[in-house]
């Protein structure tokens, strides 16, 4: 009875263990999504939790997702910069350059297809890639979970994350991923002119903030809505300032990059990229898919008298055939005053975006 009864408890203490080490439950964690904003839809695979977008925080600053373990996802995603390149193009760890500018990472939970020219139908897919791209961070994700598993903490991180044990290159992508998805831009001035033109209740100190609106930043509204002014409107609008759309917007007659087409191979996608969002625009230059224009003034007056005539050009564009919308210099500084009042600095300036050193 003796034997049998230490055997009991050498058992139990056994279970115990075992059960302490492989069931955790992570804690859910909760959007603060602005209440003009439309749900987010949270994939059913990979629900957000506190532990999950800690680890995805620090993962994306993590240069052992490099090759040489230089590089980071952040080196071209800066936080001055909407989370974006202030280069024209990106260079990787070997010194090779991209041919595209790296997009500002906003309001990402709303989208549908990443990159450029659409090619990841999932935010998760979207991170794996630039990991791998030979012109970008050169690694492998055999030799990434190797390195990571060679971390205690980051083993003892991805349990928490996940509830069981085990790092693998999908999980670090959907943790990368539910840390993107909390990186929310909407309390910029554009916010308030929204919810007041809308009839949405306005807090008090949206309130102040609607007091300090200028009559040319809501004339730059208004042009910016205009079929007759700017025209902007069919592309941009809404609390996303985008529509989910591939475009060509005019920028060539013939196209060294087939955007959209390449992915596709159907002739009509040619020349067409994914329309961005407008948010913290005046943070993210340099602007287009190539990066081509350094300032909005260059931007505003492409869509004035730049426009190249091509046979897949948007529609909407209406005034493609006489160059552009034809604003005078009047017009394009209230348009450009406008555009200034989607600068969010809650979002450039959120320490819960930043390195977590």
């Amino acid at each position: 009875m003796k034997y049998l009864f230490v055997s009991f408890v050498v058992i139990a203490v056994i279970l115990s263990c075992k059960k302490d080490k492989v069931e955790y439950e992570p804690t859910p964690y909760e959007l603060e999504i602005p209440s003009h904003f439309p749900d987010m839809i949270i994939p059913e695979d990979n629900p957000m939790t506190v532990e999950g977008v800690e680890l995805g925080r620090k993962l994306f600053y993590e240069v052992k997702l490099s090759g040489d373990n230089s590089m980071a996802c952040a080196n071209c995603h800066a936080p001055s910069s909407a989370y974006s390149d202030p280069n024209q193009f990106s260079e990787g760890i070997d010194g090779s350059f991209g041919t595209r500018n790296s997009m500002a990472l906003i309001n990402l939970g709303w989208d549908d297809e990443f990159f450029w020219d659409g090619r990841a139908p999932s935010l998760e897919e979207q991170i794996l890639m630039p990991v791998e791209d030979p012109i970008e961070m050169h690694d492998t994700w055999p030799n990434v979970v190797t390195e990571l598993n060679a971390s205690v903490e980051y083993k003892n991180m991805f349990f928490k994350a996940f509830g069981t044990a085990g790092i693998t290159k999908e999980r670090a992508a959907k943790a990368i991923a539910q840390f993107l998805r909390t990186m929310i831009s909407g309390s910029s001035k554009y916010d308030v002119m929204y919810k007041y033109e809308n009839g949405l209740a306005l807090s008090s100190s949206e309130q102040a903030i609607y007091s300090t609106i200028s009559l040319e930043e809501w004339a730059g509204y208004d042009l910016f809505k205009s079929l007759n002014g700017a025209d902007c409107f069919h592309c941009h609008n809404g609390p996303l300032m985008q529509v989910k759309k591939f475009s060509n917007n005019g920028l060539d007659a013939t196209f060294s990059d087939l955007g959209r087409g390449g992915v596709t191979s159907n002739p009509t996608d040619n020349g067409k990229f994914k329309v961005p969002t407008l948010r913290n625009i005046a943070y993210s230059a340099p602007y287009m898919h190539d990066g081509r224009f350094s300032t909005l003034d260059e931007v505003i007056e492409h869509y004035s008298s730049g426009i190249s005539m091509s046979p897949t050009i948007d529609p909407l564009i209406e005034f493609a055939s006489q160059g552009g919308v034809q604003l005078d210099t009047y017009e394009k500084g209230l348009l450009k005053a406008f555009l200034l009042t989607l600068s969010d600095e809650s979002f450039i300036n959120n320490p819960a975006f930043q390195e977590p050193n």
